[in-house]
């Protein structure tokens, strides 16, 4: 198990030439005659991942002697459309190279982890066993898969990526939804910004003890905002196929995208951008990722422009419309007694994530896509969004504390997915 090429630090900016140098490294060191290769980026929401720039190095490094394909990592989410791939992966990659991945339908299950080993890392609070599946694309013949991604703390699974890319991103239906529901009834603050948590320990015992033959290379970004310039920069890139490339990474991203305060904040602000957040189920982001540090009786204000739904699937979006943003509680008692939420679990999960637990109000701020009622009825407080930009204007608001014309103090979150807000005391 190797580490092929890495570069990084806390005020690192890297840069094309780095990138490409780093890339061409780890392919020369994996040193094998590449005639057929998969790679797996994210999709449309995780652009700022930067792992479009790096899939359009790849394959213009591999193109002229391999024959390769391009996956989206799409998990659960709605395929990319055509304007996306080229804005994400370059209008220079032949669109017929893509492959779309159905979760629901064109994955393959490989082995079973056992109900022991679940009832083990939930400490006893569940007792099913979950099937490891993955797209069957995967099983064609590929001399090489490169995954492609960034580590970023995360709701379901602590830090996101390295094996989540493959048991999620291209998995298949009973994992998703398990492994979605491990974590929520395990506890989001207990495991978000951490490498260890019962879900990581499910996704690389399903991939290395089913997957072990594939021959699966990790490419690994670790990103953070540069504030003055307002731009995205690369802290480090990592490629390897072993737990230490994830670990190193890991620890980078815990020191550039762990926002922590001394006490909590009253009053949070969060923007949705419109072309990446159309859903509940990413907008969210908003509520799971700054829950740890909003005081209680606090107040979450989400700008949303773009919302036009609840679930990336019509069936996630039912079960989100039926039983709403209600709570722990709640969502168990529906798991237990329904049979629709039961054989959907990650929605249960979803719905437990984008909860505050009654500690803090949430309003959410939509546009025309959505009807104020309908966001009402799962739970949360619906406002215009026109209106609400008069007090807190996207475009006037600066990253961290700001104080408004009315003397009012708020905290603003230009990009929910870029981070974790959290309070120090939680990470001691």
């Amino acid at each position: 198990m190797t580490t092929f090429a890495s570069c990084s630090g806390i005020d690192l900016a890297l840069t094309l030439e780095d990138k490409i140098d780093l890339l061409k490294t780890a392919l020369h060191r994996i040193g094998k005659d590449l005639e057929k290769v998969l790679i797996i980026p994210p999709d449309f929401t995780r652009y700022n991942s930067n792992a479009g720039v790096l899939t359009n190095i790849l394959y213009k490094l591999l193109a002229p002697t391999a024959e390769v394909d391009i996956m989206p990592a799409l998990g659960t989410h709605f395929p990319m459309t055509e304007q996306e791939i080229k804005t994400m992966f370059g209008d220079d990659i032949p669109l017929d190279v893509f492959k779309v991945h159905d979760w629901r339908n064109d994955v393959v299950t490989l082995g079973k982890v056992s109900s022991e080993l679940i009832k083990e890392w939930s400490e006893g609070k569940l007792d099913f066993s979950v099937d490891v599946q993955c797209n069957k694309a995967l099983l064609e013949g590929y001399d090489l898969i490169l995954s492609v991604g960034q580590i970023v703390p995360h709701e379901v699974v602590g830090m996101a990526n390295y094996t989540k890319n493959i048991m999620v991103g291209v998995g298949g239906a009973d994992m998703i939804n398990k492994s979605h529901y491990l974590g929520a009834t395990f506890g989001m603050e207990r495991l978000m910004g951490r490498n260890d948590s019962p879900v990581r320990k499910l996704f690389n015992y399903g991939t290395k003890t089913f997957l072990s033959d594939l021959p699966i290379v990790y490419v690994l970004t670790v990103m953070a905002k540069n504030h003055e310039t307002d731009q995205m920069e690369m802290r480090g890139l990592f490629i390897g196929d072993d737990d230490e490339t994830f670990n190193m990474g890991v620890e980078l991203a815990q020191q550039v995208n762990l926002d922590l305060m001394d006490l909590p904040v009253k009053k949070v602000v969060v923007y949705l951008e419109p072309e990446e957040f159309r859903s509940t189920w990413l907008g969210n982001k908003a509520i799971y990722r700054t829950r740890m540090m909003i005081a209680d009786d606090g107040e979450l204000i989400i700008l949303a422009p773009g919302l036009k739904q609840f679930g990336e699937d019509p069936t996630n979006d039912k079960i989100i419309r039926k039983y709403g943003y209600k709570g722990t509680p709640a969502t168990l008692k529906a798991v237990e007694e329904n049979e629709d939420i039961r054989q959907n679990l990650g929605a249960a999960a979803h719905l437990i994530h984008g909860s505050s637990e009654g500690r803090f109000s949430i309003t959410y701020c939509t546009g025309a896509h959505i009807d104020k009622s309908e966001v009402e009825k799962v739970g949360f407080i619906a406002k215009d969004y026109d209106e609400m930009v008069k007090i807190y204007n996207p475009h006037t608001l600066k990253d961290g504390f700001n104080t408004l014309p009315s003397g009012e103090t708020i905290f603003y979150i230009s990009n929910p997915a870029l981070g974790l807000w959290a309070l120090k005391k939680d990470f001691t």
